[in-house]
């Protein structure tokens, strides 16, 4: 079964295995803006980073609204990080055009599988927690898989713009 656990020190190792299998692609809901993904095997930069996304939960950092990244993994095989999900806690101009509330990224060698829909489904769960009605979720016109779990979790499409479909899924 899938889970979301706040990223943490136990699964450091995991987590940046699955940074590399992205072979420098866009890192969609890994949080990792301002720093290099490399640079996070150094112990003090994942610290620096990991202090930035706790501060991150309560109040923006770096010109950042609120937000939690989780990291997706399996209770089979819990120490194996499968990706990230990040949910950004309200929107600010730029995140309403462009960038919406959710961000998610599977390591390749864990997509096709349902972990995406799974970990989406979670992360809803947190934002009904947190008083949030609405989710805006954003994904490139040109991929189906993350249009299909976005659907699935009960998006609707409000408009495209350019190469993204912009979806919203209601919580109430």
């Amino acid at each position: 079964m899938i889970a979301l656990v706040l990223p943490a020190h136990d699964r450091r190792d995991s987590w940046l295995e699955s940074v590399r299998e992205f072979a420098g692609a866009t890192l969609h809901g890994y949080a990792t803006f301002g720093f290099e993904a490399d640079a996070l095997a150094d112990s003090a930069t994942f610290d620096r980073w990991l202090a930035r996304e706790v501060a991150q939960r309560t109040e923006g950092q770096d010109g950042f609204v609120p937000a939690t990244v989780f990291w997706i993994v399996d209770d089979a095989a819990p120490e194996r990080v499968l990706g990230s999900i990040h949910l950004r806690h309200e929107l600010n101009d730029w995140l309403l055009a462009d960038g919406g509330h959710v961000g998610y990224g599977i390591r390749p060698s864990a997509r096709g599988r349902g972990v995406a829909t799974a970990a989406l489904a979670l992360v809803i769960d947190e934002a009904r927690v947190m008083g949030i009605d609405r989710l805006l979720l954003i994904c490139d016109a040109d991929n189906p898989a993350s249009r299909a779990t976005i659907v699935a979790a009960g998006g609707e499409l409000e408009d495209v713009r350019g190469a993204y479909e912009r979806y919203w899924i209601r919580l109430t």
